[in-house]
């Protein structure tokens, strides 16, 4: 099985329209979409959900007011502020709760208690290509490594089930924890970039971060026709590395317009110069060995 994460080092670069694409260049395809902080890749493929499970990303703390003292003890203990008088009452933000259980620890009367944040889910859903795995963590939470692991052993899980060779992990920007979560164990990394300073900086970032990873890193440069001066830069300095540019995209305002049709750009204009070069980096990427 093979497992190619799609990165970018700075949100923006059209990381998720080229996985959109790629997840609907051929049939039996299993997509996962590993950006769950700000997943996106579901508003294109729209897929009929048909498992839907709680993640656990910790806890926080509730105080049960029957028995609370309102000594405010637990106040100087928070290290988090998450605690405050508020009206005359103390008061927990869920917000700002770590969930270190100190509180409940602390209190006298024993009225704070921990209850699991259970806000984030993850899906299974099938999409007009194949598989779509994907997750929302919810607003404040942590844990997201964590949950981009959850949903990476669910696409291994369908993949196996339905014989697909091949996943497509539409992996977050950057260079955090998703990231890395994103790249373990990936066979291929494919790098989206644009033609701008901060574009070419963060690609570099990533590129080290892969390099930690033993996985094959390949550059695809969007919109390459907005900066081609840039665009050189990056390929010299791309070639000075080994690193393969396998693909350059033109800036191609259909590729918007498919977007808000729920399409990717090969299915709103599959002959387009665009579709093909797409079709041209899929193939150089899932064939080279």
């Amino acid at each position: 099985m093979t497992e190619i994460a799609v990165l970018s080092g700075k949100g923006g670069t059209g990381k998720t329209s080229l996985s959109a694409a790629f997840a609907t260049i051929n049939k039996n395809m299993v997509v996962a979409d590993c950006d769950v902080d700000a997943a996106n890749l579901h508003l294109v493929l729209q897929p009929e959900n048909y498992i839907e499970e709680k993640f656990i990303t910790g806890h926080k703390a509730i105080i049960d007011y029957s028995t609370c003292a309102n000594c405010g003890l637990c106040i100087n203990y928070c290290r988090f502020d998450a605690i405050a008088y508020i009206n005359g009452k103390v008061t927990i933000s869920e917000t700002s709760c770590d969930g270190c259980k100190l509180c409940a620890r602390v209190c006298t009367s024993q009225s704070i208690t921990m209850v699991p944040s259970d806000k984030s889910r993850w899906y299974i859903g099938n999409y007009r290509n194949g598989k779509m795995i994907h997750a929302r963590l919810a607003p404040g939470e942590e844990n997201s490594g964590k949950l981009v692991n959850v949903v990476r052993e669910q696409a291994r899980k369908t993949a196996k089930e339905t014989g697909c060779e091949t996943i497509i992990i539409d992996g977050p920007p950057g260079t955090g924890c998703p990231v890395i979560s994103s790249v373990t164990g990936a066979n291929k990394v494919i790098i989206v970039t644009e033609p701008s300073n901060s574009g070419f900086h963060d690609m570099k970032r990533v590129l080290e971060l892969v390099a930690n990873f033993k996985v094959k890193p390949y550059v695809v440069i969007n919109k390459y026709d907005l900066n081609e001066e840039l665009t050189n830069r990056i390929e010299k300095w791309c070639n000075e590395q080994n690193i393969p540019v396998v693909g350059k995209l033109l800036f191609y305002a259909p590729v918007v317009h498919a977007m808000l049709k729920c399409e990717s750009i090969l299915e709103l204009m599959p002959d387009s110069e665009v579709s093909k070069e797409i079709r041209s980096i899929y193939n150089i990427v899932f064939n080279d060995k």
